[in-house]
């Protein structure tokens, strides 16, 4: 039997963007002039960095700053409380790359279009929200989708299913890692991370943050999510688009600006059809984990195969 809001699909938004829009991405994740395929229009293999899709579903077609809490609660989801967007955070996220990105949407129309997995009370601790999204052609091909959860803080006991238990990729035990991305992030990085779209407040100044309990501004957790995947992109994977096919994170514990993201990487030897499983663990230096859970599907390339 469906729970609550199972099934309920969103009315399809269009999206839109333009090659600045996926230079100002590549950049605000840590993207360096060794991968100018990213970084520069007229690269002769200028790519777009796969995971920009995860930024749709805030950016839509704006090209200007909007109101994050009023556009999140816009549309209700039949059947379960209205939550207060104000106090949100990530879950988890997973993201499947079924196609490349064009530098620019122009010429074409994309929308994305969103149903709800499962709404989960999670009781005192809050609620969750779990949603797949495709990015796809008006009447043509998909080009990624996305499994994410929200998690709504303080947000529960209202009756609802508790939801399954999730399936864990931790990484292999006495296994040494086979290699490591080191991020040091900025007291601005969270700044320049939101021109994307993603307008939170909590990720600006400090008082959502106070009152969320994390005693000031934290950083986008989809911005560890974005930098863990171009440290792999990057160390496993020659930074080329084409050799990640799927990539997935928890999001254990909050990112404080200033901090310095280090990614552990373990190769597992899992290879199925050229695709090889790849665990991975995000945490701050000399501190607790930031990202559980890490799990992509790589074709493994000498770090120095750039383009």
């Amino acid at each position: 039997m469906a729970g609550p809001g199972v099934g309920f699909e969103y009315p399809p938004q269009e999206v839109s963007w333009l090659k600045r829009d996926v230079l100002l991405f590549a950049n605000s994740i840590s993207c360096t002039v060794d991968e100018l395929h990213f970084l520069f229009e007229l690269h002769p293999n200028f790519q777009v960095f796969p995971t920009y899709a995860i930024i749709l579903p805030f950016k839509q077609t704006d090209q200007e700053v909007i109101d994050f809490y009023a556009r999140q609660g816009a549309t209700p989801i039949p059947g379960v409380p209205k939550f207060d967007s104000r106090r949100v955070v990530d879950g988890q996220r997973l993201i499947q790359f079924l196609k490349p990105i064009p530098p620019t949407s122009r010429g074409k129309r994309f929308e994305l279009r969103t149903k709800i997995i499962g709404v989960y009370d999670k009781g005192k601790a809050g609620s969750v929200v779990e949603q797949e999204t495709v990015l796809a052609e008006k009447d043509g091909d998909i080009y990624t989708r996305a499994v994410g959860s929200a998690f709504f803080v303080g947000q529960g006991n209202w009756g609802g299913p508790k939801g399954p238990s999730t399936v864990n990729f931790p990484p292999p035990e006495g296994k040494k890692p086979d290699a490591m991305y080191t991020l040091q992030t900025a007291p601005e990085s969270a700044l320049l991370y939101r021109l994307n779209g993603d307008y939170n407040p909590l990720h600006a100044t400090p008082e959502p943050g106070q009152k969320m309990g994390f005693g000031g501004a934290i950083m986008h957790g989809l911005f560890s999510w974005n930098t863990t995947c171009h440290g792999l992109l990057q160390k496993l994977g020659g930074s080329d688009a084409a050799n990640i096919k799927e990539f997935q994170a928890r999001f254990a514990a909050p990112v404080k600006p200033g901090d310095k993201l280090i990614t552990e990487m373990w190769k597992t030897g899992d290879i199925r059809d050229d695709w090889e499983e790849i665990r991975f663990v995000t945490r701050v230096e000399g501190g607790k984990v930031v990202l559980s859970n890490g799990r992509a599907l790589m074709r493994c390339v000498s770090s120095k195969s750039k383009l």
